[in-house]
């Protein structure tokens, strides 16, 4: 009704000075008289947008969708869940949830994000890069708010500068890991590069590492992989190569396979140093990196408020904290290495593997 009002006293406004630019009204009249339909103008605006800004929901629909199914993506969907399921508690409100996975597919993830749209959620939180790619393509026109989750590398992604995308980055501290490398064994010669050139997250940390090395004057074999199965064929290839380590960037198509390798590395006598903890749940020797369920916490919050408040005035993206040494006592064990040398670099916390 205000905006009707708003509208109504603007027309007004412009008779007026049409009127006054026709007759022989004094420009101190006609001056005076804007003013005071301005102020009126501005009055009702004031008055509409702050109804508009109290006219909040009570309920709200949001997409999950991980790119795949594997521990790290799995750890952050749970984490979105519980905090969506905790923020509907604590504010009164309802939050219905639909988590779904992409399989790695992109013709899969580009059905799953016109469902999402067709169905009109309010919100979709895709889980990884090209998740994050896919959904917002799919919310291009209808600017659903995207707060994607677990992009190394946003800008190289193309997930900047979009009005409607926002999101967390668990972007990798290469060069810390590598001196973890160098600080369990400083007599390394040879370092394995294991990755997939499908993953975007990998690009800039494996560039990275390379330099790394580079300066260092150690060598690198790399092997890359898109399947389970190359995966396995790569870390025997490296086996067979005689790496004194590999070391692995928060790579999806890597991470859920290393249930399928960590055993053999450990059995060849190679500390896997992977970009995050869920790696080395699964078998992996060690990280640093962020902890995922946190970063899927912080998911949850950037989603709500995003709803609640809108986009204007969120960053691109937000970086998350990492710094956590994470090590697979299990793992280092068999490796019969001796991980104590990472406590003067840091928090060092323990974990065993689990089967998921």
């Amino acid at each position: 009704m205000k905006k009707r009002m708003v509208s109504m006293l603007v027309a007004a406004a412009m008779v007026t000075v049409m009127v006054s630019g026709c007759g022989n009204t004094s420009s101190g009249e006609t001056s005076e008289g804007a003013d005071n339909t301005e102020e009126a103008v501005e009055e009702n605006t004031d008055s509409a947008e702050a109804e508009n800004n109290t006219d909040s929901k009570d309920s709200y629909k949001i997409g999950v969708v991980k790119q795949m199914d594997h521990a790290s993506l799995d750890e952050i969907a749970n984490a979105v869940c519980a905090e969506l399921d905790k923020i509907a508690a604590d504010n009164g409100v309802t939050i219905e949830y639909e988590v779904q996975s992409g399989q790695g597919d992109q013709s899969v993830l580009t059905q799953i994000g016109t469902q999402f749209i067709s169905d009109e959620m309010d919100a979709i939180i895709p889980i990884a890069t090209l998740a994050a790619q896919v959904m917002a393509t799919c919310a291009e026109e209808s600017k659903t708010p995207v707060v994607f989750a677990a992009i190394s590398d946003p800008e190289s992604a193309d997930m900047t500068g979009i009005d409607y995308v926002t999101g967390t980055s668990d972007a990798l501290n290469t060069s810390f890991i590598l001196d973890m490398m160098l600080k369990q064994n400083p007599e390394a010669k040879k370092i394995g590069l294991l990755y997939s050139l499908s993953e975007n997250n990998s690009t800039k940390p494996i560039a990275e590492a390379k330099a790394y090395l580079d300066d260092k004057g150690i060598a690198y074999v790399e092997k890359t992989a898109n399947t389970n199965d190359e995966v396995i064929s790569a870390a025997s290839s490296l086996i067979a190569e005689g790496v004194d380590a590999i070391f692995t960037p928060t790579d999806n198509v890597i991470m859920s396979a290393e249930l399928a390798i960590y055993e053999s590395l450990a059995e060849a006598k190679i500390p896997h140093y992977t970009g995050a903890d869920s790696f080395v749940r699964n078998g992996a020797f060690t990280t640093c990196g962020v902890n995922y369920t946190e970063l899927g916490t912080e998911t949850a919050d950037l989603a709500y408020k995003a709803l609640t408040e809108g986009m204007e005035g969120l960053e691109d993206y937000y970086l998350m904290d990492g710094g956590i040494i994470t090590v697979n006592t299990e793992t280092a064990e068999l490796l019969g290495v001796d991980y104590s040398v990472f406590a003067e670099m840091g928090e060092v916390s323990e974990v065993t593997t689990t089967e998921e």
